[in-house]
């Protein structure tokens, strides 16, 4: 086995720490960027020949596209913060427009305003979406004692308990659907939702509990800025500018280097890579693990098992996106962005987006084509990824005919499929992440990243790796026995 020094030696001596990053996903490439500015030496090391993650664009009909997530939350600054400092500052484009629908009851209908994650502040806003029975059970919240959440309760359990099933059926599931691909009655309301939550221990009432979170917000922020953005050109353009920054920063990227070992050392950490033919040792004061959470599960076996079997149990969903070029005089697609369908209706799609009718550099490529995204794929749902990528484009089309109206055949189609894509927050989730943190805070100049842990949005991605290459870098207290480099530290 080839051992490579990779950069400045150890950083004991007064020299820059050498870290190597494990990941080119957004996460990755953001804690290499943040561990440049702190002075570290930087290796990244990517185990496909792209980077990106699930972050990247293409070519439909001659048209680019994203393939992957095609907005990020505004509201939140890392993400944005993070595209001007890579020189995309020009690029950042809201939607044209943000008023989607939902298709239910056989009917496309207007996304209601004034709701927290499908929660409803006044129950007269989802008439037409709930049924009469259902918009009367709203107002039953009032009149209800207060539903205890303890420590953690599911989304599902706790809106169904306070406001009634339909609410969750028709609202919060497509809604919850198109973040997390998981099930309202499983997902975390501490996790997914905190706000939602931080108000069920201060609200006996939901509704009031939603008003004051929606007054909170408008006084504090009485802004009109749009709450998400996008890039000209796609947000798959992010991943590539960030590491061109790292590398004109002094940072080395590889990729098609995946990582199959690590091991403590006397002074640090020891990656092994390449092949079992051919290993190769690569040594570093520290590590950042900005993989999902199976591979970093597999990386930490050897050293904090404890780790490693939470990491091991966190599931994760797969989803596929069918991505459509109609020619624009044989689609007359109604107005607004998309739209999203609940489970309970029964479709195979899960959302449509009108991506020219939503991003105007998509539709000033080409104004002869209208470029619609679908997908399908919740948590749990191997048989329906399981059919052939045609199969899957004719039960898109099907659904988008019976929505629209739209039955053109389309110049161009493309099946993306991300295999194992978003990580589930199950109840105790969070919990979970503590002690897996704990554990890692124990074993000196290592820290995990990414969406398995605290949000599976860019901005929430970017800021875990800007905290775990704090971390990796923070000095230890003196005669801290976390610091030495014997037994498991954390287990």
């Amino acid at each position: 086995m080839r051992a490579e020094t990779d950069g400045n030696p150890a950083g004991a001596d007064g020299t820059s720490p050498r870290v190597v990053v494990v990941g080119g996903g957004v996460a990755g490439l953001t804690a290499a960027l943040r561990l440049l500015d702190a002075g570290a030496a930087v290796t990244l090391l990517e185990a496909s020949e792209r980077l990106g993650g699930k972050l990247r664009t293409g070519d439909i009909g001659g048209v680019r596209v994203d393939l992957g997530a095609e907005s990020m939350l505004a509201r939140r600054p890392e993400a944005v913060a993070l595209a001007r400092e890579a020189g995309l500052a020009g690029a950042l484009q809201p939607p044209a427009t943000a008023s989607a629908a939902l298709w239910t009851r056989d009917a496309l209908r207007p996304m209601p305003k004034g709701h927290v994650m499908g929660v409803p502040a006044d129950p007269a806003s989802l008439a037409g979406v709930l049924s009469e029975e259902g918009v009367a059970r709203i107002a039953e919240d009032r009149t209800l004692p207060r539903t205890e959440v303890g420590e953690d309760i599911a989304v599902g359990e706790y809106v169904a308990a306070r406001v009634g099933r339909e609410v969750v059926d028709r609202l919060v599931e497509p809604l919850l659907g198109g973040v997390y691909a998981g099930n309202a009655y499983r997902i975390s309301l501490r996790a997914a939702v905190p706000q939602l939550f931080a108000a069920a221990r201060e609200h006996t009432s939901l509704t009031e509990g939603v008003r004051a979170i929606q007054a909170r917000t408008a006084a504090a922020d009485p802004r009109t800025d749009p709450v998400f953005m996008g890039i000209d050109g796609g947000v798959g353009r992010l991943p590539q500018a960030v590491a061109d920054t790292v590398r004109a920063r002094g940072g080395r990227i590889r990729t098609g280097t995946p990582v199959t070992g690590l091991a403590r050392t006397p002074g640090g950490w020891r990656l092994t890579t390449g092949t079992p033919a051919a290993p190769e040792a690569l040594d570093a004061d520290a590590v950042v693990l900005a993989v999902p959470a199976p591979q970093a599960a597999r990386l930490l076996a050897a050293e904090l098992q404890a780790a490693a079997a939470d990491l091991a149990e966190i599931e994760y969903a797969s989803m596929a996106l069918m991505t459509f070029a109609f020619r624009a005089g044989e689609a007359a697609l109604p107005q607004g962005s998309g739209f999203l369908v609940p489970p309970v209706d029964g479709r195979t799609v899960k959302a449509a987006t009108f991506a020219g009718r939503k991003w105007r550099w998509i539709a000033e490529q080409e104004p002869g084509l209208q470029i619609v995204r679908t997908s399908v794929g919740r948590h749990r749902e191997e048989e329906m990824l399981g059919r052939d990528d045609a199969e899957l484009l004719d039960l898109a089309r099907r659904d988008l005919r019976t929505a629209t109206g739209v039955a053109a055949e389309p110049v161009d189609a493309h099946v993306t499929r991300w295999d194992q894509g978003l990580p589930q927050y199950p109840v105790g989730h969070l919990a979970r992440v503590a002690r897996v943190r704990d554990q890692v805070a124990g074993a000196r100049g290592l820290a995990v990243c990414g969406a398995a842990y605290d949000g599976v949005g860019i901005p929430a991605c970017v800021a875990s790796a800007t905290e775990a290459a704090r971390q990796v870098l923070a000095p230890r207290p003196e005669g801290d026995p976390a610091s030495g480099s014997s037994g498991h530290a954390g287990e």
